[in-house]
């Protein structure tokens, strides 16, 4: 170490685990406050990568102060036009917000939790710095993330958020898993931008057979169901399953299947978000935060047997 400075560091920085004690585990990486890794009993329930490369695919990445896409990077906030630098160049628009590699502060850690903060500063696109906190904590039951956020300027800006955790159960191939959606509309998009107005989905169309799906889809009226309190989406094998729950405040969820996740083959992220793409042009789900305003909403992951 020179000072507080690494003389070397890999791509995502410090590995911070956190573990319940009895086989329940999730680590959580210092660039980008991403999650790793998760597994309890023995088991993976999320997809993981080797601690020496970038994370594939935004393999487990938080999307903040907005997910998924801004449309050539271009939006408007209080009449005053907005030029983000363009983060997916080949498509040429700006991609997962701000803070997916920037270096995280520890603030807190115990043995079975940690949290990271960040702050996104005022920048060219972007109007006024927002501090965005995680919170990482596991227990028999499985993980919970928190997710924080307060507006340190002085005007209101928007905020939203999303997580990128790619599902599996155990060694289940994800072509034999069949995931279930608790949205209720799914988002019309072309080239990954929503164009039209969003079209109920049936009970059948909610229910997806991984066999050959090929998926880079938003969806959309995520609720919870009767008697409930919280959002459930589930992915089943024929072994058990995983399911992403989260508050209703994650009414949005992005469904990507590549057919490769670096090296390791198809996979299937389960994205929930706050808001849809393009959301800094629409303003559908932002939450708008006055000075020194605070936010906070929690999804997490659960083992099914």
């Amino acid at each position: 170490m020179i000072g507080d400075v690494p003389q070397t560091m890999l791509p995502t920085g410090r590995q911070l685990t956190v573990t319940d004690g009895a086989g329940t585990t999730a680590v959580v990486t210092e660039v980008g406050a991403g999650l790793r890794a998760f597994e309890s009993g023995g088991r993976a329930y999320a997809e993981t990568y080797p601690e020496g490369v970038r994370p594939p695919r935004g393999c487990g990445a938080l999307l903040a102060p907005w997910p998924n896409r801004v449309r050539g990077g271009r939006w408007t906030w209080e009449g005053t036009e907005q030029q983000l630098a363009l983060t997916e160049p080949a498509a040429g628009n700006a991609i997962h917000g701000l803070l997916r590699h920037v270096c995280w502060t520890v603030v807190e850690q115990t043995s079975d939790a940690v949290t990271l903060a960040a702050v996104a500063v005022a920048q060219p696109g972007w109007p006024q710095p927002v501090c965005v906190t995680v919170g990482y904590s596991v227990a028999a039951d499985g993980l919970t993330v928190t997710v924080g956020a307060r507006n340190l300027g002085t005007g209101d800006v928007p905020f939203g958020v999303g997580s990128h955790p790619y599902l599996r159960v155990g060694t289940a191939a994800v072509r034999d898993c069949t995931l279930h959606l608790a949205a209720t509309t799914a988002i019309t998009l072309r080239d990954q931008l929503p164009e039209g107005e969003p079209r109920p989905l049936t009970d059948d169309e909610r229910t997806i057979s991984l066999r050959d799906a090929r998926l880079d889809d938003c969806f959309g009226g995520a609720r919870p169901g009767p008697g409930d309190d919280l959002v459930r989406h589930r992915l089943t094998s024929p072994d058990g399953g995983v399911e992403l729950w989260a508050d209703p405040a994650f009414a949005w969820v992005q469904v990507f299947t590549p057919d490769d996740l670096g090296g390791n083959g198809p996979a299937v992220a389960v994205e929930p978000m706050t808001c849809p793409p393009d959301a800094l042009n629409s303003g559908d789900g932002l939450v708008v935060l006055a000075p020194g305003e605070r936010w906070s909403a929690r999804w997490g992951l659960r083992p099914l047997t």
